[in-house]
């Protein structure tokens, strides 16, 4: 049987080995297991340490993109949400961590003009304070990750009616405590091994 295309792909940044910028990486391993798996079946998860042009481009026809990185140019540990029109724009200023040869904004402009549009999407991120090396986060991550979390999922929830046509049920009582507004980061800490920095 041929397995049905993905609605949703899932473009998670950052590097495993640089203090906050594993943070995206420590998020999404948290939320993919607690989604019901009718709903991991309609999404495609994929590593993009530095976001290129190719990895917009390719999203598929029919089908929406989440983009998730740590930001510096806000508050550290704060989220923000855009949608990638807003992000190509540069709005209010945020630079993510995770594009290198181009800027951002530069990237998805090329990626724009190759498509004809950007894919319809969103951006979350996460301000980030300490980009050393190693695996641990600075404590404003740490105490950021669970709105990391909930903004994530939110934006699934969004995203993926787009194209489905139906509600998103029960995304909001899963047992990992990475529900509620992003406003409240809720109980849960980060299951990744974090430190202080």
């Amino acid at each position: 049987m041929t397995a049905p295309a993905p609605e949703l792909r899932i473009l998670v940044c950052g590097a495993g080995d640089r203090g906050d910028d594993r943070a995206p990486m420590a998020a999404i391993s948290q939320i993919l297991p607690a989604l019901p798996s009718g709903l991991r079946s309609r999404i495609e998860v994929r590593r993009c340490p530095q976001l290129d042009v190719t990895d917009v481009i390719n999203v598929a026809e029919g089908e929406t993109c989440l983009v998730i990185d740590t930001v510096v140019g806000i508050e550290p540990g704060s989220i923000v949400r855009l949608s990638l029109v807003e992000l190509a724009r540069r709005a209010g200023g945020i630079a993510p961590r995770s594009t290198h040869a181009l800027s951002i904004d530069d990237t998805l402009q090329v990626a724009e003009a190759v498509r004809g549009s950007l894919p319809p999407g969103a951006f979350v991120g996460i301000g980030g304070r300490w980009f050393g090396y190693g695996e641990r986060f600075s404590r404003s991550v740490t105490a950021g990750l669970p709105a990391l979390c909930t903004a994530i999922r939110e934006a699934v929830e969004e995203l993926l009616p787009v194209f489905a046509g139906d509600p998103v049920d029960g995304m909001r009582d899963q047992p990992d405590g990475a529900s509620g507004p992003a406003s409240d980061p809720g109980s849960n800490p980060s299951t990744d091994r974090t430190g202080e920095a």
